[in-house]
């Protein structure tokens, strides 16, 4: 896969090296052939933020080989995107690129055109100027990334690694971002604006939160019917109290993270056992297979039965050695 990345001057070190140091990694495992070229609306070079020169940069025409772009940042100080850069973009997406916009690159992909009438995130000290600039994008300030599937966009810094090794996830399956993270010494998992294959669901970061305990018990009893009234018993909170609590710990809502939970654990399941889909609805809590199949094609676009055929960890595994 061919990766076109975006480079202007002024742009930071950190922000450009992160999808080459992500998306490189999987060609230097041997996984995938992934290629990464930095681009910008001219050939020639860029001046980092940090005064450093980055030799090699490609044109626009870069684009036109390109499997996906990446637009890794953006300048807030008034900087406007260019007639040329739009339109290579709008084409790119026309033609099936995948378009990724990392951090305040969501800006340079929403006034493209390309997220109108869509959600989208960038940094949360962007997202009212997102929101106001283009009033027809739904802006998820609580995301660390929103795939729509065509198109991605991620919150600030380093949201971008997460953001990242979840498309690693999505091309390439679990066990591969797992080792790719692994390579890097950075988490494998964080929840974005989906569900996101983890080895085993944890809980997030909240300890010492009145919800802490409740979550920690949901995630051992995921096949048990779980509703708000026994989490919020578990916390030892009424129901409003517990749901504005879990809110304000989590940035979704108790039925909404339970869901992706199960589907994180259906995930794990498909891809590192030979349990039936009736097996594994009762193991997660879906109860029927209708029900999961149902729930996993909303989340990720395709059946467990597909999914496990693209990403069954033990057939990775088998093929890389």
């Amino acid at each position: 896969m061919k990766i076109a990345i975006y480079a202007f001057d002024g742009a930071t070190m950190f922000h450009l090296s992160t999808p080459q140091l992500v998306f490189d990694e999987v060609r230097r495992q041997g996984v995938a052939d992934w290629t990464c070229t930095l681009f910008s609306d001219r050939a020639g070079s860029i001046r980092t933020a940090e005064g450093y020169t980055v030799e090699g940069v490609q044109g626009l025409a870069a684009m036109d080989e390109a499997d996906m772009v990446v637009l890794p940042s953006w300048e807030r100080r008034g900087k406007e995107v260019s007639p040329e850069l739009r339109r290579s973009l709008q084409d790119a997406h026309q033609r099936g690129v995948f378009i990724a916009g990392l951090c305040l690159g969501a800006i340079v992909v929403a006034d493209a055109g390309i997220l109108a009438g869509r959600t989208a995130v960038t940094h949360w000290q962007a997202a009212d100027e997102l929101a106001a600039r283009h009033p027809d994008i739904t802006v998820d300030a609580s995301a660390l990334y929103v795939d729509l599937g065509d198109v991605l966009t991620s919150a600030g810094t380093a949201s971008g690694l997460d953001a990242c090794l979840h498309i690693v996830r999505t091309r390439l399956g679990a066990d591969t971002a797992n080792h790719v993270a692994r390579s890097l010494v950075v988490a494998p998992h964080r929840d974005g604006g989906q569900a996101q294959y983890i080895e085993r669901p944890v809980a997030p970061n909240v300890g010492g939160h009145p919800v802490a305990d409740s979550l920690e018990w949901a995630l051992t009893h995921l096949a048990m019917e779980i509703d708000v009234e026994q989490l919020a018993s578990r916390a030892h909170m009424s129901r409003r109290s517990y749901v504005r609590a879990f809110r304000a710990a989590t940035g979704t809502t108790p039925a909404a993270w339970v869901r992706s939970r199960r589907l994180d654990e259906t995930r794990r399941l498909l891809e590192t056992t030979d349990l039936s889909i009736d097996q594994i609805a009762d193991a997660s809590g879906f109860g029927s297979p209708v029900t999961l199949r149902q729930n996993f094609l909303a989340a990720f676009g395709c059946t467990p039965s597909s999914y496990r055929r693209r990403f069954d960890a033990r057939a990775l595994t088998s093929r890389s050695t």
